[in-house]
């Protein structure tokens, strides 16, 4: 007679091993392992198990080991005490973080003052009455940032970056809460219109559209751009720059600590470098940067102005008679037409430099085009300083310059 096996014990929760559930409640989001804690005692202890929200601390809110030592907290008690702070921004806490954290460690060793400039975190209280002033709900991605660091003091040079030319100069600060708001448009053709950043030389701001109004689209931060052709004064373009808070802060910030935007003399100079503008010719290379100037241009008319940096160095490594002096400049300008304009004049800025091995010389030029693009390319003719009566052409690299995406004011389509 053969034998009967015993019937084994139901498998339930509560005898489920240790550590298969913990491997488990690993891949869950924070959200779900709160919800472990309602389905039974055992999944609520398990849930409470420190190490789980180790993860999600870091995810969500970046807080070092080094924090949690300083803290003397569990991770447990460190992530909740940091949602019951800032957990409506959840969503957004961590990109917005990261770039003022690594905005800050880039500019700490090269523009000091700059850092020392940022105020502190605004108080939830200060972002609601700011939102009782003007009438309108903050984007929680703006809120976020300004929970972190209320914006600059109104200083020089300002935190979003300085463009400078013989005649004309811009600097630009990242506004508090409370100017921002003081600057907060209802009138036609900015409505609904927060001023993020602040030129005090020129009046430039950076504007984002915290509601839907007169063609743009919520949270779009933008350039005006006045139509000048209009008699309706309410007929004002834009150039965007982000289609979020959060799209135009991280990646200006991303702009700057990737050394795309150059420091000069203690601030941003927000000049964008291709590193295919190269070009060397022997000993010497030439290098472009661009940047447009919306505060300059205009969509109507068609006036689009773009400055330009040009680096030449000689090689460290050429021989001391290779050194020369700049006598003149070609330049073939080109628009998004095909249209060729030709210039061809002596030195550079008005001066002729000298170029020797290892040397440097740098300045900065500007052009316009009735295009929305364009670009230019050329040759500067040197001369020996041993053999004066030898000349020779260095090659400059193509550069394109293209303004921003535009979107034409609404007051001038139904007029």
């Amino acid at each position: 007679m053969a034998a009967v096996e015993p019937e084994s014990a139901p498998l339930t929760l509560e005898s489920l091993p240790t550590d298969p559930l913990l491997l488990i409640l690993s891949f869950l989001d924070y959200r779900d392992l709160i919800n472990c804690c309602y389905v039974s005692r055992r999944l609520s202890q398990l849930s409470s198990h420190d190490p789980l929200w180790r993860r999600h601390c870091k995810k969500y809110w970046l807080i070092s080991e080094e924090e949690k030592t300083q803290k003397n907290q569990c991770w447990k008690s460190l992530f909740i005490d940091t949602y019951s702070d800032v957990g409506r921004y959840i969503d957004h806490y961590a990109a917005i973080k990261k770039a003022w954290d690594d905005l800050k460690k880039y500019l700490e060793p090269r523009c000091p003052r700059m850092v020392l400039s940022l105020k502190e975190g605004a108080r939830e209280e200060d972002l609601d009455a700011v939102e009782a002033q003007i009438g309108c709900k903050l984007p929680d991605d703006y809120r976020c940032s300004y929970r972190i660091h209320n914006g600059q003091k109104l200083v020089v040079p300002g935190l979003l970056g300085s463009m400078a030319l013989s005649n004309h100069y811009r600097s630009e600060d990242l506004l508090d809460v409370d100017t921002a708001a003081g600057g907060f448009q209802q009138r036609q053709g900015l409505k609904y219109c927060l001023p993020l950043t602040f030129c005090i030389h020129t009046g430039l701001s950076q504007y984002i559209a915290v509601e839907a109004a007169e063609g743009r689209n919520k949270n779009e931060v933008f350039y005006q751009c006045p139509d000048q052709m209009a008699r309706n004064p309410a007929a004002i373009d834009m150039f965007i720059i982000g289609a979020t808070f959060t799209d135009w802060f991280t990646s200006y910030v991303n702009s700057v600590v990737s050394g795309g935007f150059p420091i000069i003399r203690d601030q941003i100079f927000r000049y964008v470098h291709d590193p295919e503008c190269v070009a060397t010719t022997g000993d010497i290379t030439v290098s472009v940067s661009t940047s447009f100037l919306p505060e300059l241009s205009s969509v109507h008319p068609p006036h689009y102005f773009f400055t330009y940096r040009i680096r030449i160095e000689m090689s460290k490594d050429a021989l001391p008679e290779k050194a020369c002096q700049l006598d003149s400049r070609y330049w073939r300008i080109t628009n998004a037409k095909g249209d060729v304009e030709e210039v061809q004049g002596p030195g550079v800025v008005g001066e002729f430099p000298i170029i020797s091995p290892g040397r440097v010389y740098e300045y900065t030029s500007c052009t316009t085009f009735s295009t929305t693009s364009g670009y230019m390319e050329g040759y500067y003719t040197f001369h020996f300083l041993y053999f004066k009566d030898k000349i020779f052409n260095v090659a400059i690299p193509r550069f394109h310059m293209a303004c921003p995406t535009f979107r034409v004011s609404i007051a001038r389509l139904v007029g």
